[in-house]
Formats: C-alpha cells, sequence, structure tokens
C-alpha cells in the first residue's frame, strides 16, 4: 500500500485527493484519507484577456499552500499535480508555474485536453459496476471532455465549453434574459453536435457519467442537502427530466435568490446556471434520460496514473 496525493487546479476550483494505493492498473483500490476543493476562479476572465489575472493567482496560490501542508502531514509519498482549461489559455501561466511549484513543492503538470480526458476516463470507471460502454463528461470551468470507451477510452474529445466560460461569454444580465440563455445553449448545442460527428461511438454508449462541480451541485440541489455529502452524491442516477426543473429554476432567480437553495455553494452561485446549460445540452443532445453522478474523477486518476 501507498499513500499518494494529487492536486487539479481547474478553471474554477483546485481539488486534493490523498488516498492510499493498493495493486495497479483499473484493479488497483483507492482509498481516500483526504478529499477537498476550494473555489478560487483561477480562470476569471481569461477568456477575454488570455491571462490569469493577479488577485486569482494568489488565492490559488494561498490554497496550493494549504495542501501542501495537508500532504506533509499525511506523509504522502508521492504528489502529482496537473492544471488545465484556464492554464492552456493563458499567456502567463510559466510565470504562475513558478510559483505553484514554489508553493506546492512539486511543479504543476500542464494537461492538453485529451490528457485531462484519459485521466478522468480512469478515475470514473475503475471498478464501476453499470453497463458499459460508458459516456464519462467532465464539466469544468473552461472545457468539458467527453470520452467513450469500456476498459480504455475508446474516442475522446474535449471542447472549449464549462460553467465559467459559459457565463462570461453569454450570462450577463441577473437573472439571465431569454435571449442570452438561448443563445449560449445553440452553441453549446453546435458544440455538442461536433463531439458527435469526432466520436460516433458516443452514440454506443449505455451509462453516462458525469463528473465535477457542475454535475455534484445539480445532484445536491436535487437531494436537498444542506451540507455536502460525497456519499449521498457518488453513484446518485439524476434523470434528465430533474435537470431541467433545476436548470429551470436556477436560471428564473436572482444571484441573491439563488443562493438559497440546499446544496448550492457559495462560489457556485454566479456560474452555476452556465454549467447546468451545459449538462441539459447535453443530455438533450445526445438523449440520455439519466445521468450516473460520480465522486471519483481526474483526481483518482492523478493518484491511480502514480502507480504505473
Amino acid at each position: 500500500m501507498t499513500r499518494l496525493a494529487g492536486v487539479d487546479i481547474g478553471t474554477n476550483s483546485v481539488r486534493l485527493l490523498v488516498g492510499d494505493l493498493e495493486g495497479h492498473g483499473r484493479d488497483a483500490r483507492v482509498t481516500p484519507i483526504d478529499r477537498r476543493m476550494r473555489i478560487t476562479r483561477l480562470g476569471r476572465g481569461v477568456d477575454a484577456t488570455r491571462a490569469l489575472a493577479p488577485d486569482a493567482i494568489d488565492r490559488t496560490l494561498d490554497v496550493l499552500r494549504e495542501y501542501r501542508g495537508v500532504i506533509d502531514d499525511l506523509g504522502a509519498a508521492r504528489v502529482r499535480a496537473t492544471a488545465t482549461s484556464a492554464a492552456r489559455d493563458a499567456t502567463n501561466r510559466d510565470d504562475f508555474f513558478a510559483a505553484a511549484t514554489e508553493a506546492l513543492g512539486v511543479r504543476p503538470e500542464l494537461l492538453s485536453g485529451e490528457d485531462e480526458a484519459q485521466l478522468s476516463f480512469l478515475g470514473a470507471t475503475a471498478g464501476l459496476d453499470a453497463p458499459a460502454p460508458y459516456l464519462v463528461v467532465d464539466i469544468g470551468g473552461g472545457s468539458t471532455e467527453f470520452v467513450v470507451g469500456t476498459q480504455e477510452p475508446e474516442g475522446l474529445c474535449s471542447v472549449d465549453v464549462g460553467c465559467v466560460r459559459v457565463t462570461e461569454q453569454f450570462l450577463y444580465s441577473d437573472p439571465p434574459a431569454p435571449e442570452e440563455l438561448s443563445a449560449a445553449v445553440s452553441v453549446v448545442r453546435d458544440q455538442v453536435a461536433d463531439v458527435v460527428r469526432e466520436i460516433p461511438d458516443i452514440r454506443t454508449a449505455k451509462t453516462l457519467v458525469g463528473l465535477a462541480g457542475t454535475v455534484t451541485t445539480v445532484a445536491a440541489i436535487e437531494l436537498g442537502l444542506p451540507e455536502y455529502d460525497g456519499s449521498a452524491i457518488h453513484h446518485f442516477r439524476l434523470t434528465r427530466a430533474a435537470a431541467e426543473d433545476v436548470f429551470r429554476t436556477l436560471a428564473l432567480e436572482s444571484a441573491a435568490q439563488r443562493r438559497h437553495n440546499p446544496g448550492l455553494e457559495e462560489g457556485r452561485i454566479d456560474v452555476i446556471v452556465g454549467g447546468v446549460l451545459v449538462l441539459v445540452t447535453i443530455l438533450r443532445v445526445l438523449g440520455f434520460d439519466e445521468v450516473l453522478v460520480s465522486e471519483t474523477d481526474i483526481l483518482d486518476g492523478l493518484v491511480r496514473s502514480l502507480a504505473e
């Protein structure tokens, strides 16, 4: 058994998993010791400026220092840290990586969208007992990854739509105006249609697996959880009808009204409508009646990758 750590530096949040890993490959068992998430919004404004903002960098570095302390206290033998969409798009990412290396003790790797998709698939499907092939969808802040496969990815694609990017590009009003929502749905629908053309095998998938903060938040709202409960959310079957209902409710509310929904974290109030819009559009275009919500994701893939 080896204690390992993974850190995922995303567009909206920074997450940590410290876990004990036994075995190798897909049959390995990961026992979580500490799993945590902080919303730092590293990608705020990157879509327009192509640069990471100083205040967003500072917030993220503070979290990385906190995570370094947790990793040291728990005695992880190895650490793998990765950065995704916001860092991919930012021209000043090398400056951020230098500071992040000092804060965390390891240099973050810049993942391509395809690398991100492979790690998410590994983390979400290892040990999964559900009809295959799987379609794993990871809705992030700046990008969404699609991966289809059974034991290994057989087709994958990353598109530049996510909760932060859709919000910053289309949803200016509070609450969003109907024409803003319509324009966003149209663009996301076209992007998902392009994914189907690129990966025709998506149509053969029997189980849709949804990852990351947007999907788990919609599940938490549907369940009415006053506090986040990963055990209740993991492998919860979120129906398309329920997702559509949550979307209609949140889209009609102002931010001040939205914050009263049980299950909705403070840091997601301004971007959750953009995220749910992506989720329901995927369900509509691909014709799935439900999505299997997964707590295991790219973080678990990162930890598993350290054993290979």
